[in-house]
């Protein structure tokens, strides 16, 4: 009667699990899960606005800077106790290396912002000691972008 039953529990479970489907990203496809490129990528942005290099993150975290760039490129994944600890060392809360609004996919300004050049900038622009100035080239930048005759994207 008991192996009646577990033979009966076990073509009831047989049933209700769907085969999988080939995953297009992910372990064992030699592609990174979106998210994980996300993170990574945003691992990255904060440490390069913070001026701090691959071996100086590495350093705090007792690892090596390869380890590094495998979580920044999303090649390995952050486990949480690690996002934690990269966390604390950047200054940042958690939330901040998630998407806001839970989507996979990431959109044109928030990758503008994370190109080397506006990083920098954005360094260079917080360096001003004087909010006057940094005020006025503000406006600079601001009236120069509104401009009729810049280049499109």
């Amino acid at each position: 009667m008991m192996q009646a039953a577990t033979s009966l529990q076990e073509s009831t479970l047989a049933k209700s699990v769907k085969p999988q489907q080939p995953r297009e990203y992910g372990r064992g496809t030699g592609i990174p899960d979106p998210i994980d490129v996300y993170v990574g990528g945003q691992i990255r942005t904060r440490r390069l606005l913070l001026g701090m290099n691959q071996e100086e993150l590495a350093q705090s975290l007792g690892l090596t800077f390869q380890q590094v760039q495998k979580y920044e490129s999303g090649a390995n994944r952050v486990s949480a106790s690690r996002l934690w600890e990269i966390a604390a060392i950047l200054k940042m809360p958690i939330g901040y290396f998630f998407p806001a609004d839970q989507r996979r996919d990431r959109d044109r300004p928030r990758e503008d912002l994370q190109r080397p050049e506006s990083i920098e900038l954005i360094r260079f622009y917080y360096a001003i000691p004087n909010p006057r100035i940094r005020q006025q080239f503000f406006d600079m930048v601001k009236t120069v972008s509104a401009s009729p005759d810049r280049a499109p994207r």
